[in-house]
């Protein structure tokens, strides 16, 4: 078994504390829907890919880019005092696009579970 490495471990730290943040502290209403899908991280603990998700349109998600660009100070200074790491990783927001492909892809196999049955109803023996 192949242990975790040091950044999936920060990772994970990253994702819980700016769930929290977002939730309980950030008063921003176009980040009140965001969720915090996944962080990658660099193996040197230098840069985060933060992967968000939001309901709604691209409207949205705009919004929410451009909240999270304006609380990223506050963002930055909040996690340094959680982490507790030597170098405080340089945040990117990023829109998680696997959600909305997976839903494309259920509403396709619906359709085609729908297309494909065959209606028993109209069957009637003589």
């Amino acid at each position: 078994m192949k242990p975790f490495a040091r950044s999936d471990r920060v990772c994970g730290h990253i994702q819980k504390a700016l769930s929290d943040i977002l939730l309980k502290r950030i008063k921003d209403p176009r980040l009140e829907s965001a969720t915090i899908t996944s962080v990658k991280m660099s193996r040197d603990l230098r840069i985060a890919r933060v992967y968000f998700t939001t309901p709604g349109n691209k409207k949205s998600v705009k919004e929410a880019v451009e909240g999270f660009k304006s609380a990223i100070g506050y963002v930055k200074r909040t996690l340094a005092g959680e982490l507790g790491l030597r170098y405080m990783p340089e945040l990117r927001f990023f829109y998680d696009e696997s959600f909305d492909f997976g839903s494309h892809i259920d509403k396709i196999l619906k359709d085609v579970k729908a297309d494909n049955e065959v209606d028993h109803t109209s069957y009637k023996e003589e």
